[in-house]
């Protein structure tokens, strides 16, 4: 029986040790006990946020986290910029319209990131646009975006950065207060390598004197109740605790690996993988990639349903599908979590011998040895 090796862009593989700490006896969350756990996770997320400013802990996922970003911060008669180049920047636009909230839409070619030349021009045109939206990491198409760059933008104004990093935070550079990001989002299922179910927010002081001016339309992701709850070290609502402890070791790990080591592990993963796909006649779909997931389009030959079958029965080798206009046109695989050199040859070299089986011309061993030249740098 194979294996499961997660290499799709959440969840991710996770440490044997966070699974463990889950497995644990529960404690009451309206103890000290609980209030010591979520002091020292809220430390940990500073530290993979690389920020001083409040981060909150949520039960939902990473969009429960970003809708909150959004409704928390969206001040009457001031509008959202949306920057669209994939699913996600899609997904805030279509949060903005269930709540009313006006909008301009920076639509991007599939494939690229966001860029600041562009996000510049739309708050030259219009002063009302009151925050920004960027998807740093697009997870359906695989691009990066200028974060640090858009930010230079929005840093000493009044317009509020609220970033989706939650397939960037941990995997790639982030320096949410060097940059004067506002909002920084992420999910627990990506590259703090845990199960799913919380979402995490780091946020500004500018942020946050907007987020009190204002009364937002939510109740339970109200970013005003956590920051609140925040002030004592707690939960406006119950908590998922098992996940707040499997948190706490994750970041313990991250920690002890090292923020900037985490993120050159990651980038030279992508890197091998991305010479891994050109070496074995494929293309890398993004134009602008970034380092937390690759997207390979498949040849017209190869049809993705059965070459994830062949890779996952018969390897244990998990990838993901595109999404939208890449569904059945791109496999996309993760760089996050607890992956290593190792399994990464291994699901490249899983690849090499799915391809070759279902007829696809290149010489068997390519993918690998161009991966091998890339991590032997």
């Amino acid at each position: 029986m194979a294996k499961i090796r997660l290499f799709t862009p959440g969840p991710v593989m996770i440490p044997d040790e966070v699974l463990l700490e889950a497995a644990q006896p529960l404690e009451h969350h309206r103890t000290q006990v609980y209030q010591n756990l979520l002091k020292e996770v809220t430390a940990g997320l500073q530290y993979v946020f690389q920020t001083s400013n409040p981060c909150i802990t949520i039960a939902g996922s990473g969009t429960a986290g970003m809708e909150g970003a959004i409704v928390s911060c969206a001040r009457p008669g001031r509008k959202a910029l949306i920057c669209d180049g994939g699913k996600f920047g899609e997904r805030w636009g279509k949060v903005c319209d269930a709540f009313g909230i006006e909008r301009e839409t920076y639509k991007i070619e599939w494939g690229r990131g966001a860029k600041a030349e562009k996000v510049a021009e739309y708050l030259a045109k219009d002063k009302s646009i009151g925050m920004v939206v960027v998807v740093y990491s697009e997870t359906s198409t695989a691009a990066v975006s200028e974060l640090e760059q858009i930010a230079k933008l929005t840093k000493d104004t009044d317009v509020l950065l609220i970033t989706d990093a939650i397939t960037a935070a941990g995997a790639i550079p982030l320096k949410t207060d060097e940059w004067g990001v506002d909002v920084v989002v992420t999910g627990s299922q990506k590259a703090l390598m845990q199960p799913p179910g919380l979402a995490y927010a780091a946020i500004s002081k500018k942020a946050q004197d907007v987020i009190q001016s204002i009364k937002p339309k939510a109740f339970y992701l109200s970013y005003k109740a956590y920051l609140k709850s925040l002030a004592d070290n707690d939960a406006p609502y119950t908590p998922a605790i098992t996940l707040v402890r499997s948190t706490h070791k994750a970041l313990q790990m991250i920690k002890a690996e090292g923020i900037e080591k985490i993120w050159c592990r990651v980038s030279k993963l992508a890197r091998a993988t991305r010479a891994a796909a050109v070496a074995m006649g494929l293309q890398v779909y993004p134009k602008d990639p970034v380092d937390s997931l690759t997207a390979i389009l498949t040849p017209e030959s190869i049809k993705v349903s059965p070459l994830r079958k062949t890779l996952q029965n018969k390897y244990g080798v998990h990838v993901a599908d595109g999404q939208d206009e890449l569904k059945g046109k791109v496999i996309r695989i993760s760089h996050m979590g607890a992956v290593d050199e190792y399994e990464t040859l291994g699901a490249i070299g899983s690849l090499e011998l799915t391809l070759k089986e279902m007829g696809h011309p290149f010489k068997l061993g390519a993918g690998l040895a161009a991966a091998q030249q890339v991590l032997a740098e």
